[in-house]
């Protein structure tokens, strides 16, 4: 399991409730709920913390995922 460290996690927010974000397994929750009463579960990916809102977070994956093929073949 990736750990973040003391140290950085200890200046990160919550990008929608600005609360402090902890550590629970491999993601950061946030410590206040947000607009649903339910806290915010961010993933961990490669060591990096991902902060993005869910709806960007799907919209990001959709985009990366199309423009990896095409970026390949004009260039």
């Amino acid at each position: 399991m990736p750990k973040v460290s003391p140290e950085l996690l200890s200046i990160l927010r919550c990008p929608v409730t600005g609360s402090p974000l902890e550590q629970d397994g491999e993601e950061l929750v946030s410590t206040d709920p947000g607009p649903s009463g339910e806290k915010l579960r961010y993933a961990i990916q490669d060591g990096i913390p991902l902060l993005l809102p869910p709806e960007l977070l799907a919209a990001a994956n959709a985009a990366t995922s199309g423009q990896h093929d095409a970026g390949q073949h004009g260039a």
